[in-house]
């Protein structure tokens, strides 16, 4: 298994092939190889109990309405290293199980992301790439922990998380662990280990930097992993979108430009905050291969 931090040289040289790859037209979805060693493992991060899930339609429908959404973490194996999607709400909720009010929702942990690694035999230093859909904070809850991982991020996602006054959703601390000489900053979509079989997509409008993850495998084909481009199948079926997303037109583009993406690649989409969707799937130890 790769290690990046054993030296600088090492860390250059990677960074570099991967500055080439960005710049490499992108090939035919549909036909991505699938590779026999790759695994797809779902983490339980949380759940975010709303009182009120108004802000997430600006037009209306959930006004009033309570409900919750799924906060999952994705791990990926792959022969040339382990890549953790989305870091969750963060392990430290996990000392009060009955939840922890925040102003926008109460957060609810009730195992811990170093938990579920230990049982995947792993620990957070063994996590080689992180790559996170977007900067708000309950997709960075756990990254202070990931210091010695390569960070994956969009230079425009930083800038804005980083901004004064805060944008809303976010916590700037969260990114303090990343490290300059291990950050490979991309500004669209990027073949992660070169092969074809996990790739970082940009889709911005929720926030600046927003991407998503496909993922091709042996058996269950590509699975996009949506990020929150999407929070609910209601608003993906009627194009609905909260009303803090940074770009009503850019997240309009990012849907049809990923609607079209999953017909190519006959992907099955998850939709990381529906309840539905992360019942659907197998929770690690069990994994999608």
């Amino acid at each position: 298994m790769p290690d990046l931090t054993k030296t600088k040289f090492r860390v250059k040289l990677r960074l570099a092939t991967w500055v080439l790859l960005i710049t490499v037209p992108t090939f035919a979805l549909a036909s991505a190889p699938r590779s026999p060693e790759l695994r797809l493992y779902v983490l339980d991060c949380g759940r975010l109990e709303f009182q009120d899930l108004g802000p997430f339609s600006d037009t209306g429908e959930y006004d009033g309405h309570a409900g919750s959404l799924a906060e999952p973490c994705f791990l990926v194996r792959h022969p040339k290293g382990n890549l953790l999607w989305d870091s969750g709400l963060g392990d430290k909720y996990a000392g009060h199980p009955e939840g922890v009010n925040l102003p926008a929702y109460r957060a609810v942990v009730r195992k811990t992301l170093e938990g579920q690694l230990k049982d995947l035999r792993l620990a957070f230093a063994d996590i080689d790439y992180f790559a996170f859909s977007h900067a708000h904070a309950d997709h960075l809850g756990n990254a202070d922990k990931l210091g010695s991982a390569t960070w994956i991020v969009n230079p425009k996602e930083l800038a804005w998380a980083q901004s004064t006054p805060a944008p809303p959703r976010t916590n700037a601390a969260l990114l303090a662990a990343r490290k300059p000489e291990n950050t490979l900053p991309i500004s669209g979509d990027l073949d992660v280990f070169g092969d074809g079989t996990v790739r970082i997509l940009a889709a911005p409008g929720h926030t600046p930097g927003h991407q998503i993850l496909l993922v091709n495998l042996r058996n269950q084909g590509a699975i996009l992993l949506s990020g929150d481009l999407y929070h609910t199948r209601e608003n993906r079926e009627a194009r609905r979108m909260p009303v803090f997303n940074v770009s009503r037109a850019d997240t309009l583009a990012s849907m049809d430009r990923i609607e079209r993406i999953l017909r190519n690649a006959r992907a099955r989409l998850i939709i990381q905050h529906s309840m539905d969707d992360f019942d659907s799937l197998p929770h690690a130890p069990e994994y999608l291969d």
